[in-house]
């Protein structure tokens, strides 16, 4: 089972039909949708300011979301996949945004709604990615905007494909 840390006084809460792998940590001032899934070694540190989770989010192996005391906080719409070794710190992620692996989103970002931001990037403070645009590189910028369609359904099969990967663990879960 997950690490659920309550802190200052704050207890994480969970939605319905979320799958939490037992070595993530969900800490504080976090609160997470129906359908996510929080996969290995992921970190949610809401202990000095609070993160908020859309449904159907999937946050993969190894991220860390997190932070500023008193100045930042996260929120993440519905349907956003959130790749392997992302760092989110006190940013907003829109609705069917897709982050790619090992980007970082640093304080004050705000991710548009279908909105790409490629593999490896870093995203510096206070950026501001439109919808459905893909953003790219260190320091990221902007490559292009997207075909709306194209986005959203790539962007919705890996949030699908995430809730179906979810399920195939609460399914063994059951059979022990």
């Amino acid at each position: 089972m997950a690490l659920i840390v309550p802190v200052r006084g704050f207890t994480p809460q969970i939605g319905k039909d979320c799958f939490l792998a037992e070595n993530a940590t969900i800490v504080g001032d976090t609160v997470i949708g129906d359908g996510c899934s929080i996969w290995f070694n992921a970190v949610l540190r809401g202990d000095v300011n609070w993160i908020k989770i859309g449904n159907h989010v999937n946050i993969q192996d190894g991220s860390v979301l997190h932070t500023l005391y008193e100045k930042s906080t996260i929120t993440i719409g519905d349907y956003v996949s959130v790749g392997h070794n992302v760092t989110i710190h006190g940013a907003d992620v829109h609705d069917y945004a897709l982050i790619g692996m090992g980007s970082t989103l640093l304080d004050g970002v705000v991710v548009g709604e279908g909105a790409i931001v490629a593999a490896g990037s870093l995203v510096l403070k206070n950026t501001q990615i439109g919808p459905y645009e893909v953003w790219g590189g260190v320091p990221a910028k902007f490559i292009k905007k997207a075909d709306p369609e194209q986005t959203n359904e790539i962007n919705r099969k890996i949030a699908h494909n995430y809730a179906m990967y979810a399920s195939w663990y609460k399914q063994d879960e059951e059979n022990i």
